[in-house]
């Protein structure tokens, strides 16, 4: 897949998938601390193959096509409230609302301030705004093409992924670059058919991290909150 992006919005985009953007993603496991307590998740390989099958068929997968659509409806605010209250249904736990609805007022606190005049245009998503759509919208407003913004999320939801696998694991920092530089190809695959989904299409079948969110909030300990 072949992207062309210019510099200013290079330098927009990865401030915006940068982990020092203060949106609380590295509190976030999304079930992965459920798989390593139970010794389902043992090294590197199996990370991998665990990422590569969400990205194929989990959440992130409508999370970016659902990011495409808030950057494609950026002024409808009917079409942004719509795919905001249809991501939040399409949540299968708890945790993994409030993760996606947590990081969101974050993202729209931080816009809301560095935008004033954007104010308005996230109000359409009402209290509770999902972090992919609140991350369509600002990468629409800082021209972002949505191919390239739907590969600077996916690339950060892996990496911060990576990041709790090396911490839970445990793996080496070694392990973890290497694990995302290995995932590359299935990132550009994915996204070059998330970002073409048809309304029709969306629907996931990550039925095996719907589980291990589940029992996550019922572990003895946590490190995460997810």
């Amino acid at each position: 897949m072949a992207t062309t992006i210019d510099e200013q919005a290079l330098l927009k985009l990865l401030q915006l998938t940068s982990p020092a953007l203060p949106v609380g993603a590295f509190s976030y496991s999304e079930g992965l601390e459920t798989l390593v307590v139970q010794g389902r998740l043992r090294d590197s390989a199996m990370l991998h193959d665990w990422l590569v099958q969400e990205l194929r068929y989990g959440s992130v997968r409508l999370d970016a096509a659902i990011a495409t659509r808030a950057h494609q409806h950026l002024n409808n605010p009917h079409q942004l409230a719509y795919w905001n209250q249809w991501l939040t249904a399409s949540r299968d736990t708890a945790e993994l609302r409030q993760q996606s609805w947590q990081m969101g007022r974050a993202l729209v606190r931080l816009v809301n301030a560095l935008h004033p005049e954007l104010k308005p245009t996230f109000a359409a998503c009402g209290t509770n705004c999902n972090f992919a759509v609140a991350f369509g919208m600002i990468a629409a407003h800082w021209q972002i093409a949505p191919s390239t913004m739907a590969l600077g999320y996916v690339q950060s939801w892996a990496t911060n992924l990576i990041g709790a696998a090396v911490k839970l694991v445990p793996l080496g920092q070694t392990d973890g670059q290497r694990c995302l530089l290995q995932l590359i190809p299935e990132l550009r695959s994915a996204v070059a058919d998330m970002v073409t989904l048809e309304d029709e299409q969306l629907y996931i079948s990550g039925w095996g991290s719907a589980i291990s969110s589940m029992q996550h909030e019922t572990l003895y300990t946590r490190l995460f909150r997810s």
